[in-house]
Parts: structure tokens; sequence; C-alpha cells
């Protein structure tokens, strides 16, 4: 069964065109309109093996929150509707990213129970002109509309380019472990048989 999903979102602040393939090979076509975030989100296809396509259309004559919060929740529905019933994944998954002097840790759970934990030093600062503390607003809007639990720490940097690109590396290869195939699970990775 492919694992795929399209979400079209649109508000009086954006509009955001997203597909998804989850058992792709990491290709990207991503238009957001801010260079470093399109940078950050083809890093994370990449790192996860998802096929992305994203157009997005925002306000960013007022700045970038807007656009980037809704590619959060269309990217975390993509993730949920092309799950589905999560029938034989492997629902955890965690990684620990290095870049040079920058260090990020991310631990998911596909639980249906939405909660993230993002311990950063990223607020007041700036990758070129993408304010650090968007990240966050991106990561929240992710785990609520994927129903995950997330974890992510920036254990160490300097840079903070390096800093945020360590959180999209580390967040792409949690989610492609948790949602490969285990060839030894049927049904659904739980003990109470429901998620």
């Amino acid at each position: 069964m492919k694992r795929t999903a399209t979400i079209v979102r649109k508000t009086g602040e954006t509009e955001v065109q997203l597909a998804l393939d989850l058992d792709g090979s990491g290709k990207a076509e991503i238009s957001t309109g801010i260079g470093f975030f399109d940078h950050m989100l083809h890093l994370f296809a990449v790192h996860s093996l998802i096929d992305l396509k994203i157009k997005a259309d925002g306000d960013l004559h007022v700045d970038f929150h807007h656009t980037v919060e809704d590619l959060g929740i269309a990217l975390g529905q993509a993730l949920q509707k092309s799950i589905g019933d999560k029938n034989g994944i492997f629902r955890y998954g965690n990684a620990i990213v290095p870049l040079d002097e920058a260090l990020a840790r991310c631990v998911v759970d596909f639980c249906d129970r939405p909660f993230l934990d993002f311990t950063h030093a990223l607020d007041g600062k700036f990758a070129g002109d993408f304010p650090g503390e968007l990240v966050q607003d991106f990561l929240l809007a992710l785990a609520n509309n994927a129903r995950l639990t997330l974890h992510c720490d920036i254990l160490k940097g300097r840079n903070v380019h390096h800093m945020i690109e360590v959180v999209f590396k580390s967040l792409g290869q949690a989610i492609r472990r948790a949602v490969h195939y285990d060839d030894r699970r049927s049904g659904v990775p739980s003990s109470k048989g429901v998620l």
C-alpha cells in the first residue's frame, strides 16, 4: 500500500500545497519564499527519505511566522494521513546528529498523544534573516498535527545555522526510523493493541 498524502491549506495568511511520499528516496521540490527554511526542509527530506513537494505563498511582508507554522501544520497532517493505522511500524525513532560544533538529539513516538519538549538556545538569535524561535513554532505545529510525542534537544552549538540544521537532520533520521516497517511485527506496536 502506498503511504502518500496531499495537503492543501488556505488561510487569510498563507496558501500551502504539500505532497508527501513516506516511502520515497528523499527527493525534495520546495519553495516557501524563505530560502533558509527551504534548505532545512530539503535536509529533512534527504535524511528521512521522505519525498516532499511543497509550494507555499505566505504573507512574508509581515514576517515568516505564519508560513513556517502553517508548513508545520501541513507536514504534520501529511505524516498522520500517510502513516494510516500504524500497523507494523517501529513507532519509536531517535537520532543524535552532529555538524561541526553543533549537536542535536531528536526522539519521536507516533503514539497519537501530541507533545513537544524542545530544549534550545535559539530565542533572539538568527540564521541570516530567519528567527531561531520559529523552529519551536514549526516543531509544535508538526507534533500537534502528526499526533506524535517529540523530544528535541540542541546539546551543543555556536553557529545558529548549524544548530538549526542538526535539528532538522536529527528529526528526519528519527522519523525515518519510526515509520519504517518492522518485519517481525504484525499489528499496532502497543501492548494495549491500539494507539
